[in-house]
């Protein structure tokens, strides 16, 4: 089986980093909001970040895919790089679910409900 090479747009890289971090500094301000009990709002930013979150994802599942029909591609650092900020992006996600509850709990406590 011949591998078929392909090229990596810089649209796609750069829209991975900034898709990642558009949605990660959402989730930080979501956790902000909650701080100061504004759950709606803290919710309405969660569902704003997941949804940029995805479209990180749809370009990272582009090339999972190309890889996956034999269509390999140079990666450079650039790449490396978009792909970090994904990875720390979804990190900073999951760690926010459990942050936000915490923060619930301790906003119940303070008598903030």
């Amino acid at each position: 089986m011949v591998e078929e090479s392909i090229e990596i747009s810089s649209e796609d890289i750069f829209g991975l980093i900034a898709f990642s971090g558009d949605a990660k500094a959402s989730y930080h301000g979501a956790l902000h909001l909650l701080r100061e009990n504004k759950v709606k709002e803290a919710e309405a930013e969660v569902a704003k970040a997941n949804s940029i979150l995805n479209e990180a994802h749809a370009i990272q599942t582009k090339f999972v895919t190309l890889e996956a029909q034999g269509k390999s591609a140079r990666v450079g650092v650039l790449m490396v790089h978009a792909q970090d900020h994904l990875m720390n992006t979804i990190l900073v996600k999951e760690l926010l679910d459990h942050m936000m509850t915490m923060q619930k709990e301790i906003n119940l406590l303070k008598g903030m409900n």
